[in-house]
């Protein structure tokens, strides 16, 4: 009889503990990618840190507790290099940190040009996957209890690279689309790169360039660059930009759970007190 309890016990308890992991999954088209929709059904591959194969792209919904909620959303693109995505150390770890802090946080799944046979271009697929998340994201504002205005993007790597393509960008918004949610804008508020990639910078950068908050090892031989050009073009057209260089810690620190460095394992209480310092925390 005591056996039989116990299991019991764990089965609820299972239960119990898949349903408050369990995250809503939205598609961000009913039919498909467009001029991809015969590869909507294409299954994902995901095996421990990585997920590939994406062909139908979707956001993970990481909703904030209603008591911390703020109003305040951000869409994340975890790295990868463009040929997979580090979903889990770079997207729901991530996730879980901004909703501790009353954001609600939306994991973004795109298209991946550099996977082996990959029919997608890297210039313009996970650019249009990012567009439309953040409108959706603005569509879905009351549902999900969020500010419109205050949806915000952070990249990781080459989730970075997307991020600025997104930002440097127009928001694409096509007023004379059937498709509602294609007539909103899709530029993210403000931005958080985190050793972002080279990828998507402009030579110039807009008087309205979103605001930004960086991070990066010093001797991350890919990615210091990158934040260097940000700072100092954002200075030159007086947008507001921050930005922590630290000596070491090389690449894919993650959220600082995977390091030695006390510098670089505690990164996200800056990136908290910027997000404080902004109002993007009051309610």
């Amino acid at each position: 009889m005591k056996s039989y309890i116990k299991i019991l016990v764990f089965f609820i308890g299972t239960i119990f503990s898949f349903q408050m992991n369990a995250q809503e999954v939205v598609y961000l088209w009913e039919n498909g990618a467009p001029g991809f929709e015969y590869l909507k059904n294409e299954k994902e591959q995901a095996k421990d840190w990585w997920v590939k194969n994406i062909h139908n792209p979707s956001i993970t919904v990481f909703e904030a507790p209603k008591e911390l909620a703020n109003g305040t959303a951000v869409l994340i693109c975890p790295g990868g290099g463009h040929r997979e995505l580090v979903f889990d150390a770079e997207g729901k770890d991530a996730a879980q940190y901004f909703n501790k802090l009353g954001i609600t946080a939306f994991v973004l799944k795109y298209r991946l040009a550099r996977e082996d046979n990959s029919p997608y271009d890297l210039n313009i697929h996970a650019k249009q996957d990012a567009q439309r998340a953040i409108k959706t994201i603005r569509y879905n504002a009351d549902k999900w209890n969020i500010n419109p205005k205050k949806v915000g993007m952070l990249g990781f790597s080459a989730g970075g690279e997307v991020v600025s393509m997104v930002v440097y960008d127009n928001g694409n918004s096509d007023e004379k689309s059937k498709d509602s949610i294609d007539k909103l804008n899709g530029r993210p508020d403000f931005q958080m790169l985190v050793y972002p990639g080279p990828l998507g910078l402009p030579d110039v950068f807009p008087e309205d360039a979103p605001p930004v908050f960086m991070v990066v090892a010093n001797d991350d031989k890919c990615c210091s660059g990158p934040v260097v050009k940000i700072l100092n073009g954002y200075r030159e057209v007086n947008r507001p930009v921050e930005a922590h260089i630290y000596a070491k810690g090389g690449h894919a620190f993650n959220m600082g759970y995977r390091t030695e460095l006390k510098t670089l394992s505690s990164w996200p209480n800056r990136l908290t007190d910027w997000l404080s310092d902004n109002g993007y925390l009051n309610k």
